[in-house]
């Protein structure tokens, strides 16, 4: 064996190295199962309750327990290497896994007394409307994700790779908001979901075909046939468009109500100085926009407010003024 050969076999891992890593197979294949169910149950309370508290510390610690990421490599690999068996059993785990801690949710949705909605909790808000760029920041894990696979020498980024990516929180927040009432916002969650498994699967394939993994697979048996990735890479990118339109919808949706917020806030903004007035905030709740305004009395006229709204084409039917008196007293006075 030549010194560079040597090299290559200290930094890449054999197919069955990887094969060990990712797949459900082999005589240990009842421990991983055990292994996997336990930290799935265990990552999706935790999801669950990390939401539910509005706490990121714990959602992350969530992130670092799930085991869903193991059986989406798991089907990335068994797609460049065309192990059919392997493959079926690895999307069964995905889906399986999936509704399991969709269910969690819904569960804990049911023991808490309050409604788990984006309108109240940070944690919902960011996981029900995915953007494109979570769809950028999924393809970019992805790819660290196959890479760590493949190179032994990083490995140890699958840790940062468990964190980046988002698998089991947004599963358990589409329990949680279809338990509160909102199908909406629990399909946006899914959404994501299957936001970060196309990009993992996608990006995977392509990095598995650059370090030719395909090549150094085993020889065609009756059980792995020879890998074709032309079907998966034309599915994979149909799935890829399929999800990138609503996420572009998403993002367009979220730009225009920004500009619009900011355009509100300027225009509130010179309407209240004037009046010795202050925009505190500008918040959206459901389909009402509420202009927050502090200052000292007497009230200010909203009429020149309207006027300036309307003559900048803001719609001014979902907006409601709340309006906060102030009143200064000075100790030394008294």
């Amino acid at each position: 064996m030549t010194a560079a050969e040597t090299t290559a076999r200290d930094r890449f891992n054999s197919v069955d190295e990887m094969r060990d890593s990712v797949l459900f197979d082999g005589p240990e294949r009842s421990r991983r199962i055990s292994r996997f169910w336990l930290l799935l149950i265990l990552a999706s309370v935790i999801a669950s309750a990390g939401v539910v508290g509005d706490s990121t510390a714990t959602v992350i610690g969530a992130m670092i327990v799930a085991p869903l990421m193991t059986p989406i490599l798991g089907t990335m690999l068994a797609t460049v290497i065309g192990d059919r068996r392997n493959l079926i059993r690895s999307l069964g785990f995905v889906i399986a896994g999936a509704l399991a801690a969709v269910a969690i949710g819904y569960v804990v949705g049911l023991i808490v007394p309050v409604e788990v909605l984006a309108s109240t909790n940070s944690q919902v808000a960011a996981r029900v409307s995915p953007r494109l760029i979570d769809l950028l920041a999924a393809l970019a894990t992805g790819v660290v994700g196959s890479v760590a696979l493949v190179r032994r020498d990083i490995s140890d980024t699958l840790p940062g790779v468990a964190i980046a990516i988002s698998l089991v929180p947004p599963l358990t927040v589409a329990g949680l908001a279809l338990e509160s009432g909102s199908p909406a916002q629990s399909v946006g969650a899914v959404l994501l979901f299957t936001t970060n498994v196309v990009a993992i699967l996608c990006t995977g394939i392509i990095v598995m075909s650059i370090y030719g993994v395909t090549r150094l697979a085993a020889e065609p048996t009756a059980d792995r046939k020879k890998a074709s990735l032309r079907r998966p890479i034309i599915l994979l990118s149909v799935m890829a468009v399929i999800v990138a339109i609503p996420l572009a919808i998403t993002s367009i949706t979220i730009a225009t109500t920004t500009i619009t917020d900011q355009r509100i806030r300027d225009i509130s903004a010179s309407w209240a100085e004037p009046h010795g007035w202050a925009v505190t905030d500008v918040v959206r709740t459901g389909t009402e926009i509420h202009i927050e305004v502090e200052g000292p009395l007497p009230d200010p006229d909203t009429d020149d407010l309207v006027a300036a709204l309307t003559a900048a084409g803001v719609d001014i039917t979902p907006i409601i003024v709340d309006l906060t008196p102030v009143t200064t007293v000075r100790l030394s006075d008294e």
